[in-house]
C-alpha cells in the first residue's frame, strides 16, 4: 500500500506558514521574515518515504482586501490550493480569529480533512491555548486541532503523524528524488527577495519583484544575473543606497545563501529597473509567474 497526497497550508499572512512548511519538509524552501505577505506564490515541497509521498504546498497569506491585481492572483493561488488539497492545514495563532470570508467558508464547507494548526504557542500559556482549542472545536467540529510552535519545531511530529494517517492511497505524483516543483531560478529570486525584506523598511519590500535574467552553470561557478523591479525612481535610489552600498550588501547576503542552497560558488550581479505599476500590469504579472494555476 502506497499513500500520496497534496497537503496545502492556508492562513492569513504572518502566522508562520513558511516556518511550518520548512520544518515539515526539512529544507528552507519558503521565505521567512517578520514581515507579512512574504510568500507570493504557491511553493511545493515534496517529502518521500518508503510507502508515502507528501506534497506540501505553502500558499500566499489570504489578502483580506486586495489592493492590486497581484493580491487577486495571490488569493487565486489559495483557492486553487483548497480545490486540489487532499488535506488542508488551516493555520492560525493564539488570539487570531478568521473573518467570515469566501476562502474560509470554502474550507469549512469542503469535504477535505482539515488539520487546524494553532501556531506560536511558545508565546502563550497553557490555559489560553486550551481556550483556543475549545473555540476551534466549536467552530470547525470536524477538524483535528494541534497546537504547535513551528519555530521551535514543537509538535511537528504530531502534525506529521496525523498527515500520514489521513493521506489517501495513491501512487507517487513526483519522482522520488524531487524536492520541489519550482526551478532553481525561482529559488534564487526568492532568496534575493528575502534579503530585500531583511534590509529595507516600509513599502520597499512590498514594491519590488525579482526576475532572474540569466543562470549559467560552469564547472566551478554559477553566474547569475538578476533584475530587481521597483515602481518609482525614488525606490530605486533607496534600493541602491549611497554609492551603491545598500544593494552591494543585499547582493552579498543573497550570494552567500544561494551558494549554500545550490552547493556551488556563485557570481551574482543585481540591477534595479523601474517598472511603474507592475503590481497591476497583467503582462508583468504573467512574466513573474502570478498567472500560473
Amino acid at each position: 500500500m502506497h499513500k500520496a497526497g497534496f497537503v496545502n497550508i492556508i492562513g492569513y499572512p504572518n502566522v508562520g506558514k513558511s516556518t511550518l512548511m520548512n520544518a515539515l519538509v526539512g529544507e528552507k524552501l519558503s521565505i521567512i521574515t517578520s514581515k507579512a505577505q512574504t510568500t507570493r506564490h504557491r511553493i511545493m515541497g515534496i517529502v518521500n518515504g518508503e510507502d508515502f509521498q507528501i506534497v506540501y504546498s505553502d500558499t500566499p497569506g489570504i489578502v483580506r482586501k486586495p489592493a492590486y491585481k497581484m493580491h487577486e492572483y495571490m488569493n487565486k493561488f489559495v483557492e486553487t490550493a483548497i480545490s486540489d488539497a487532499d488535506i488542508i492545514l488551516l493555520m492560525t495563532e493564539v488570539g487570531m480569529k478568521f473573518e467570515e470570508n469566501e476562502i474560509i467558508d470554502k474550507i469549512i464547507r469542503s469535504n477535505t480533512p482539515v488539520i487546524l494548526i494553532i501556531n506560536k504557542i511558545d508565546l502563550s500559556d497553557q490555559q489560553t491555548v486550551n481556550n483556543e482549542m475549545e473555540y476551534w472545536k466549536e467552530k470547525i467540529p470536524a477538524a483535528e486541532i494541534i497546537p504547535v510552535s513551528a519555530l521551535l519545531k514543537f509538535n511537528i511530529d504530531k502534525v506529521f503523524d496525523k498527515i500520514i494517517e489521513l493521506l489517501p492511497e495513491n501512487p507517487p505524483y513526483f519522482p522520488k528524488d524531487e524536492l520541489t516543483d519550482k526551478s532553481m531560478r525561482f529559488f534564487v529570486s526568492e532568496i534575493i527577495r528575502e534579503k530585500i525584506f531583511l534590509n529595507y523598511k516600509k513599502e520597499i519590500p512590498y514594491s519590488v519583484e525579482v526576475a532572474v535574467d540569466s543562470y549559467k552553470e560552469d564547472d566551478d561557478i554559477v553566474r547569475i544575473f538578476a533584475y530587481i523591479f521597483v515602481m518609482r525612481e525614488s525606490q530605486k535610489a533607496i534600493l541602491l543606497g549611497h554609492k551603491g552600498e545598500k544593494i552591494k550588501k543585499t547582493g552579498m547576503m543573497a550570494r552567500e545563501d544561494i551558494e549554500k542552497f545550490i552547493g556551488k560558488k556563485v557570481y551574482l550581479e543585481l540591477r534595479v529597473k523601474v517598472k511603474k505599476d507592475w503590481r497591476d500590469n497583467e503582462n508583468m504579472l504573467t512574466h513573474f509567474g502570478y498567472t500560473e494555476g
